[in-house]
């Protein structure tokens, strides 16, 4: 048995050590879940939203304890702990009160038969693979539309998530979910080749790294079973006038910077029209250069930590190197803060090479980037010119337009003076190297469901329609 330790970003410290589960651990694991799965799909959907709304509850009075434990975990600041902590509670509340129409069955013509109708069943135990940036909304939105659909839950979250991955069964169990229904278990990523692999996983959810993607997909996909796969972004950000431009640009580096720069859906390539690229960059260079860090306790601070030493070092030495190569400038920021704990400067980059490693790919920290267009044509050229696919945003006083310029951008989700909007009744997914299918509202119960075909005839009228 290996041991994992939560090492807090805040202060570089280690405060608790866990252990893994063996390999030998595999077979209960299972067994247990699908027990419990059989037990589970035949409770009715009136009980299933009721666990789901009790969950609600109980999120909603314990919302400072949790968001004090995420804090220590992965450094996220209080108030943005309390905020997602509200997301949560959201989710479990829109599917439980959403349940009967969600799952009700889909009428269809009879033809031939008496009656002939789709009922959305459950698949069986579905394996999720949870990333570390959101360590409660990213369960909620896989677990909440699958445990009302009849469906039993493996958690296997981030190594640096052992308190709120654990709180997640917790919660559910409280809130009067049967054990086994949704067990959260502490392994290694090495380990789940052998969980998605074995016959009785029926599906796998997994947000997180393009290279643990592409790995579970192939094993999925080898084993005949559904993946759905929300990996990370390159988001674009075009602004096509300034008439609103601080106001535009206030909202840029909060959505930029929230959650610490570490969001897959965060713009991440603010593209501005090139008569006013220079007044972007000047003010930009200020807000940022503004922004105070602090850990995930200090209510004055504007950043916290980054999840750990070892992923602030990583962008730095990114950042350092494009530098030296002459493929972006740092114009504010881009070094690591001389102090215990995982922090860094908020950093801007102009003169972006976008072909090199800090263009084209995904930079998970406090980085923004801006390029100029010499209009909405380029703008939407620069924009396209990416291999991901989540999300982009138009900005824009002119409606009209900044919804035309939107349906030309290849995304799964666009925005129209907003972004990074997510909320329990809106679908969430991308296209790309971004992944693929959909979380949340009526999406999120139509990934890992049997859509079964029912149909029903007498006696006398069977066979008058041919088979095939």
């Amino acid at each position: 048995m290996t041991t994992f330790a939560l090492e807090n970003p805040s202060t570089g410290q280690t405060e608790e050590e866990f252990d893994r589960i063996n390999d030998s651990d595999r077979d209960h694991i299972l067994d247990q879940s699908t027990k419990a799965y059989e037990s589970w799909r035949a409770t009715s959907v009136e009980e299933r939203a009721a666990v789901l709304a009790r969950a609600a509850d109980i999120y909603e009075d314990r919302k400072s304890e949790l968001a004090a434990i995420i804090g220590r975990e992965m450094g996220k600041l209080t108030r943005w702990g309390e905020a997602e902590v509200d997301i949560v509670v959201d989710i479990y509340r829109w599917y439980a009160e959403h349940a009967q129409e969600l799952l009700a069955d889909e009428q269809l013509p009879a033809q031939g038969a008496i009656k002939t109708y789709v009922r959305k069943d459950p698949i069986g135990t579905v394996l999720g693979i949870m990333p570390w940036n959101f360590p409660y909304y990213q369960v909620a939105r896989w677990a909440a539309p699958n445990l009302l659909l009849g469906n039993a839950l493996i958690l296997k979250h981030a190594s640096i998530c052992p308190l709120s991955s654990q709180a997640c069964q917790d919660i559910l169990e409280e809130a009067g979910l049967p054990k086994g229904v949704f067990i959260n278990i502490y392994a290694s990523g090495s380990q789940m080749d052998d969980f998605v692999s074995d016959k009785r996983v029926a599906g796998v959810s997994l947000t997180g790294s393009e290279g643990a993607g592409s790995a579970v997909a192939k094993t999925a996909g080898e084993n005949y079973k559904k993946s759905l796969l929300e990996l990370g972004g390159n988001d674009p950000f075009i602004i096509l006038d300034d008439d609103n431009l601080d106001w535009v640009l206030d909202q840029f580096v909060r959505i930029r910077m929230y959650n610490s720069g570490q969001a897959c859906n965060a713009p991440k390539r603010l593209i501005v029209m090139d008569e006013f690229y220079d007044r972007v960059v000047e003010t930009l260079e200020k807000k940022i250069a503004d922004l105070s860090v602090g850990p995930w306790d200090d209510a004055n601070a504007d950043l916290g930590p980054l999840s750990s030493v070892g992923a602030r070092d990583e962008i730095v030495e990114r950042l350092d190197k494009a530098a030296e190569e002459g493929t972006a400038t740092v114009r504010v920021g881009g070094k690591a803060i001389d102090r215990e704990g995982a922090y860094m400067e908020a950093t801007l980059l102009t003169d972006v090479d976008p072909t090199a490693d800090v263009g084209c790919n995904e930079i998970f920290g406090p980085v923004a980037i801006v390029y100029k267009a010499k209009d909405a044509d380029e703008a939407v050229e620069i924009a396209n010119n990416s291999d991901y696919g989540l999300s982009s945003s138009v900005w824009g006083t002119d409606l009209a337009k900044a919804e035309e310029v939107a349906s030309r951008l290849r995304a799964g989700m666009t925005f129209v003076n907003e972004a990074s909007v997510t909320a329990a009744g809106l679908p969430f997914g991308g296209i790309g190297r971004s992944g693929y299918g959909r979380e949340l509202a009526r999406w999120g119960v139509g990934e890992f469901v049997n859509e079964h075909l029912y149909r029903v005839s007498d006696q006398s009228s069977a066979g008058n329609s041919p088979a095939f």
